[in-house]
């Protein structure tokens, strides 16, 4: 990566060099950074309806807003279903919403977010019938809606973007949208909406047809408090909810496991009372 004066995140100050605000924001010590940023931070939440009434999951990621890159699509996977597609005689799950449009889509919300504002943070919202991610700040001043989709760039965070450049997140040449929209087109996702909500920006996804074909089950909700499970064995459950066969070399493919832990957690499931074997264990 380049000199940090280079990329901005270090400005000459009183003789000396100072931490510019996109430096504080992605680089700054936790206390520093919340004294002067409060709200530059990143929350999701898994609902289990269609509005805001009731929480399944949730939370808010800690740290500097660089951590949500990696933490929220964990978050996503965990609260999310999978359809399962064979072809060639080979299994192939589908996701319920278009991972590379969400981080896409993700990196430009940190990226545009408008730090400036109070009380608003970066926002990712799971509901039974989409995902939102919304993030402060409307579109750039003399920026329409028209010009978004026409491949128009206008940075709001240099410094940040410039970061995100060199670390081969992000690009400057306005092809967000047009990378948003190809990803869903060739995944088989419904194209998401674009919506601009006084001071805030939104972008609505919507789940792939597939996945629609099976019911929602809250697993985080009827695994009762009192029996612990860890992050892999959550995700096991609602696969096994949704699709009825999955099995341990799964586990092990999706969280990059070895086949032995996988096993081990599932034997610790079924210890639990969690579920039962049918047939010989897989």
């Amino acid at each position: 990566m380049k000199k940090p004066e280079s990329l901005g995140l270090l400005v000459p100050h009183a003789g000396g060099l100072s931490v510019s605000n996109g430096g504080l924001i992605l680089f700054g010590l936790d206390d520093i950074r919340q004294r002067y940023f409060p709200d530059a931070r990143v929350s999701c939440a898994r609902f289990r309806g269609t509005d805001k009434s009731e929480f399944i999951d949730r939370i808010d990621i800690a740290g500097s807003v660089l951590n949500a890159i990696d933490e929220v699509p964990r978050f996503i996977r965990r609260n999310t279903r999978l359809a399962a597609k064979i072809e060639n005689m080979r299994r192939q799950d589908i996701p319920e919403y278009p991972e590379l449009a969400i981080r896409e889509i993700l990196v430009n919300a940190i990226g545009h977010a408008d730090y400036s504002l109070s009380g608003m943070r970066i926002l990712v919202g799971i509901y039974a019938d989409r995902m939102e991610i919304q993030n402060p700040g409307m579109l750039p001043f003399g920026m329409t809606m028209e010009d978004l989709k026409a491949g128009v760039s206008k940075i709001r965070n240099r410094v940040i973007a410039r970061v995100f450049r060199e670390m081969g997140l992000m690009e400057e040449w306005g092809s967000g949208y047009k990378s948003v929209i190809h990803a869903c087109q060739s995944g088989g996702y419904p194209e998401p909406d674009w919506e601009e909500l006084g001071t805030a920006f939104r972008v609505i996804f919507y789940p792939h047809p597939a996945v629609l074909e099976y019911p929602r089950a809250d697993v985080p909700v009827n695994v009762p408090a009192s029996v612990p499970v860890n992050d892999r064995q959550r995700w096991f459950l609602e696969q096994l909810a949704v699709s009825k066969q999955i099995r341990a070399s799964d586990l092990a493919g999706y969280w990059s496991i070895s086949e032995k832990t996988a096993k081990r957690d599932i034997a610790d499931l079924k210890r639990k009372g969690l579920i039962e074997f049918v047939g010989a264990p897989k």
